[in-house]
């Protein structure tokens, strides 16, 4: 497996590239921002490591422009910064998955697993999904309700895919994390509920009936009261 590393501090990509190359993956690395979106637009890889805070150009500004090149390449956000706000800045510029410094190699490593697991296992047909007025189109990637077309980040997308899969049925904080967030997140995050509130803004508000609902303790479900 070939992996673009983009990682500004000297200790920490040698570390990185010691051990992945230990690992037998094939690693090129970029010291700064603008070397690296030079690097991951010319050649074909199959996993991204970015760091989030880089000279010359920002690690989320990579990312997206990286993401409009290749919308399927796997990205893996390495960043100091930890609060809910910054891991949904990365996730929202195209991040698949963030992992906050210090970290064990360990984790790294499962995480490129699963992240390369996910883009090559085949994706099956998906159908039209519909619950009242509002229509998700997974192939498409468009949302609408009412006929008015909704816009949503691809992490958006992803949880009301999922909860319109399991329409009728309570989604708790767990099911979500593994389905949507690859366990990603720890269960004290806020960022499910973040999410679930940018959905509500646009999915809900100013609409009747209300779709999303919350069941305290037990988690979410879409529904048709």
């Amino acid at each position: 497996m070939k992996i673009l590393l983009v990682e500004d501090e000297p200790s920490v990509a040698a570390f990185l590239h010691q051990g992945l190359t230990e690992q037998e993956y094939t690693v090129d690395l970029a010291s700064d921002g603008l070397l690296g979106l030079r690097r991951a637009q010319s050649t074909r890889y199959d996993c991204l490591i970015l760091d989030q805070m880089l000279p010359g150009l920002s690690g989320l500004e990579v990312c997206r422009q990286v993401r409009a090149h290749d919308p399927g390449v796997p990205i893996l956000m390495l960043t100091a910064l930890g609060e809910t706000d910054d891991k949904i800045r990365g996730l929202d510029a195209g991040a698949d998955d963030y992992l906050v410094k210090p970290f064990a190699f360990e984790e790294l490593l499962a995480r490129l697993r699963a992240l390369v697991r996910r883009r090559t296992e085949a994706p099956a047909p998906k159908a039209v999904l519909h619950l009242a007025d509002l229509s998700l189109d997974p192939s498409a990637k468009r949302v609408e309700r009412a006929g008015q077309a909704i816009q949503l980040t691809a992490r958006e997308f992803s949880l009301l895919e999922y909860l319109l899969r399991n329409q009728g049925r309570v989604v708790s904080r767990a099911d979500l994390l593994e389905h949507v967030w690859d366990m990603s997140f720890d269960t004290g995050s806020n960022v499910i509920d973040v999410y679930i509130n940018f959905l509500r803004k646009k999915v809900d508000k100013g609409f009747e009936p209300k779709l999303i609902h919350t069941l305290v303790g037990m988690g979410y479900v879409m529904k048709v009261d």
